[in-house]
């Protein structure tokens, strides 16, 4: 009996021992008290002196390359695409597996942009998100053009249905399978092709801008009608002066028409309105994921038909308001990039205890080098996030510009990933965005928003 006592003491010991190492409390600590947002003060003040405004011509250049892989070969090729299995990212419920086939076609897609010698790239790409590694070969391989990652802005149309496969450590397993090098490299080699091959189609240009209401297609799928939601579907409009024209737009719900069921590779409902778009009034369009944080598509009919029906119904209204616009070749433009600090990792198990941050790390080893970017042409100005950014704060965000007659759009997936931003008010709610994706405790939202 004395040695039962023993044995029982030892092993509850351990577990104590085991909850402090592997467990911290939740850390309450006001944001504006920490080192890291004196760190991002610092780093704000130094991109307000290098950001400056261009009033000039446009000059605008486009590219669209498949990232459409062959499935089932013999052996890998990734430089031709040629894979034995690809994943689809997306769902936990698919549980990694392979996808069976090719529904329709997937890309990415360039818009370079240059105003006197300010040149950007929009790049959008038929992915769940835009993985961070990718970026990273990206950048080594664009480096011998001289260009820098301030001057990429990148999206993800959020497709459910996309490659997998491109991230490390437990949870991108979890939505996007096992890792496979070869797949990355691919993508970043695509990726490069197309941003250089917009930079080499550089002709003068015009643009124009503007947004619609399209709230029918979108709900708040966090709280209902208790929360508030973007309902805008933003776009920008450029035309090469006898040449192609070019549609980039942005909505906010998830592109989740298609479900854990489908094993078919598919851009979901933002492939039917580029392909309606491209039919019938561009050479060439652009998705980029709103702030998708919260936010769910509303359609009808169910699997293809469904995500047909909320892809061609946005393109209809989108043809109508862009049948109105009056594009200009001279423009005012100015971009910001911010790399900003992180909080530590705050991964919740309940109200009051956190994952400790070492593990987590592990968990999570691709969470780095996160970015809020920017960029304004006349009273437009677009926002990237690197995260699923919240509805809710998007539209504060519209609004507090509307106030200084300036446009606004804010989109998620710009090249690194830090799980779901949304209000800190939802903390504590037992939701899969609150507390499953919710990574840097109760603060993350506010910090970012400031």
């Amino acid at each position: 009996m004395k040695r039962f006592g023993i044995i029982s003491g030892t092993v509850v010991s351990i577990l104590i021992l085991l909850f402090f190492v592997f467990t911290t409390p939740v850390d309450h600590t006001p944001y504006f008290e920490s080192d890291y947002f004196e760190q991002s003060l610092l780093r704000i003040d130094s991109v307000k002196n290098l950001s400056s405004q261009v009033n000039d011509k446009l000059l605008a250049g486009f590219s669209k390359v498949s990232i459409t892989p062959l499935l089932n070969q013999s052996e890998e090729n990734y430089r031709e695409g040629e894979f034995t299995e690809v994943p689809l990212a997306g769902y936990g419920g698919r549980k990694g597996a392979p996808a069976t086939g090719v529904h329709d076609s997937i890309f990415v897609k360039v818009a370079a942009m240059k105003v006197g010698e300010e040149l950007i790239f929009l790049v959008s790409a038929d992915l769940l998100i835009i993985p961070p590694n990718m970026v990273d070969s990206v950048l080594k391989i664009l480096s011998e053009n001289g260009i820098r990652r301030e001057q990429l802005f990148f999206s993800a149309t959020h497709t459910h249905s996309s490659l997998g496969a491109w991230g490390s450590g437990f949870v991108a397993k979890q939505f996007a399978g096992d890792e496979n090098n070869n797949l990355v490299k691919w993508l970043a080699i695509k990726t490069a092709e197309a941003i250089t091959t917009a930079e080499n189609d550089l002709k003068p240009a015009q643009i124009a801008s503007g947004n619609f209401n399209a709230g029918q297609y979108t709900r708040n799928r966090l709280v209902g009608e208790l929360g508030t939601k973007n309902d805008d579907f933003s776009f920008i409009f450029i035309e090469q002066t006898r040449y192609k024209k070019v549609v980039i737009g942005s909505f906010s719900s998830h592109s989740t028409t298609l479900g854990d069921e489908n094993m078919e590779i598919s851009a979901d409902y933002p492939g039917y309105w580029a392909r309606k778009m491209e039919n019938t009034f561009a050479d060439y369009a652009l998705f980029f994921a709103g702030s998708m944080g919260s936010q769910s598509p509303v359609s009808k009919g169910e699997g293809f038909e469904k995500a047909k029906f909320l892809g061609e119904a946005l393109a209809d209204s989108l043809i109508k308001h862009l049948k109105k616009t009056k594009p200009e070749e001279h423009v005012s433009f100015s971009h910001v990039s911010l790399e900003i600090p992180l909080p530590k990792f705050q991964i919740r198990l309940t109200t009051k205890r956190n994952l400790s941050a070492f593990l987590s790390q592990k968990l999570m080893p691709y969470t780095y080098g996160a970015w809020v970017q920017a960029f304004r042409f006349g009273d437009m100005v677009w926002i990237t996030t690197p995260a699923d950014f919240s509805g809710e704060y998007a539209v504060q965000l519209k609004n507090a510009l509307a106030t200084q007659d300036f446009q606004a759009n804010v989109t998620s997936f710009n090249g690194s990933y830090l799980g779901y931003i949304i209000p800190g008010k939802y903390f504590y709610l037992d939701k899969y965005e609150s507390k499953t994706m919710g990574w840097f405790g109760p603060y993350m939202g506010d910090y970012t928003m400031h």
